[in-house]
C-alpha cells in the first residue's frame, strides 16, 4: 500500500474507534494478519514444478509442501511474509548439487496452503506437522519464517532438529507489532485494543512471544544471518538473538537487504549444516 492509502486506512480506523474501539481493533488485527500477496504467479510455479508436491493438513487446512529428494540430510525451508516456497530458488540448485533431501512449505494463507488469517504462532503449527512428516535435521527460516521456526522448536523440542538457520528473523513480536501500529498511525484505543485481542486469542501478552528469549532453551546449533542495513527487521534483532542463543553464530552482511538472496551466503550455510 502507498503511504497515502496507509494513512487513510489508519485515520479511518482511528475515527471508527471513537464509536467502537473493539470493532476498530478487530479490523486492525485482520488487516495485520492478511497478506496482500504470496500466492503463486506463473513464473514462481516453475520453481517448484520439479518437486514432488505433497499436501499435509492442520486443523482441516491444507499445508502445501514441495520435496526434492536427495540421499543427504533433510533440510526444511520456511519462507517469510507475503512470499512462498519459490523464494528459495537462489539456494535450491546448490542444495541439490550437495544431494540434500530438500523440503519447502507454503505458510498459512500463502502459496497453495490454506487459511484466512496469518500469525507466526499459526505458522509454527504448520511447521510442526511438516517436521513430523519429513523428519528434517536442519530448519532454515527467513524473516517471520525464522520466528515461526523458533516458536515451533520451542514448543515441541523436536530431537531430530540439530541445526537452525535464521535469516533476517525478528527477535520479538513486540517490535513487529509496534512497527505496524506506528506505520498505520493508530491511536491509543486501537493500540491497546490490539494488545488485548492478542491476549484473548493466544492467552499470553504480546511481549511473551519473544523468539530471542525462546532460543535460550533450544539446544540445536544456530546460525543467525542478518544484514546491517535491513530496512524491514532491524539489525538490533540479530544482536538480541546472538546475546541469548547460546549455541549460535552470527554472520553480519552489508548490502544484501532483508531478502538475503545472495549465493555467496550459500556455502556458509551448507558448511554449517555439514558441521
Amino acid at each position: 500500500m502507498s503511504s497515502f492509502v496507509i494513512k487513510s486506512v489508519g485515520n479511518a480506523l482511528n475515527a471508527t474507534s471513537l464509536v467502537s474501539s473493539r470493532y476498530a481493533s478487530q479490523k486492525a488485527l485482520t488487516l495485520f494478519a492478511s497478506p496482500r500477496k504470496g500466492r503463486y504467479n506463473e513464473k514462481q510455479k516453475t520453481v517448484v514444478s520439479d518437486a514432488e508436491q505433497v499436501d499435509l493438513s492442520y486443523d482441516g487446512l491444507k499445508i502445501a509442501t514441495y520435496h526434492w529428494q536427495g540421499s543427504g540430510p533433510t533440510v526444511l525451508l520456511a519462507h517469510g511474509w507475503e512470499s512462498n516456497a519459490s523464494r528459495w530458488q537462489y539456494i535450491l540448485e546448490d542444495l541439490k548439487k550437495k544431494d540434500f533431501n530438500i523440503v519447502a512449505l507454503d505458510a498459512p494463507v500463502h502459496g497453495q496452503s490454506g487459511g484466512k488469517l496469518f500469525s507466526a504462532i499459526f505458522y509454527a503449527e504448520f511447521l510442526a506437522e511438516v517436521i513430523k512428516h519429513y523428519n528434517p535435521m536442519t530448519l532454515i527460516g527467513h524473516s517471520v519464517g525464522g520466528m515461526a521456526s523458533v516458536f515451533c522448536q520451542y514448543n515441541n523440542n523436536f530431537e531430530n532438529i540439530k541445526k537452525l538457520v535464521l535469516l533476517g528473523a525478528p527477535a520479538h513480536f513486540t517490535g513487529v507489532f509496534s512497527r505496524y501500529k506506528q506505520m498505520m498511525g493508530y491511536n491509543r484505543r486501537i493500540s491497546n485494543g490490539l494488545d488485548n485481542l492478542v491476549l484473548q486469542r493466544f492467552g499470553k501478552p504480546v511481549d511473551y512471544f519473544s523468539a530471542a528469549n525462546f532460543t535460550q532453551s533450544i539446544t540445536a546449533d544456530g546460525l543467525i544471518i542478518h544484514d546491517k542495513h535491513d530496512k524491514i527487521i532491524p539489525y538490533e534483532d540479530a544482536l538480541e538473538f546472538n546475546s541469548k542463543y547460546n549455541n549460535a553464530e552470527l554472520i553480519t552482511t552489508t548490502g544484501f537487504g532483508h531478502g538475503l538472496r545472495d549465493t555467496s551466503l550459500t556455502p556458509r550455510i551448507i558448511d554449517f549444516i555439514n558441521l
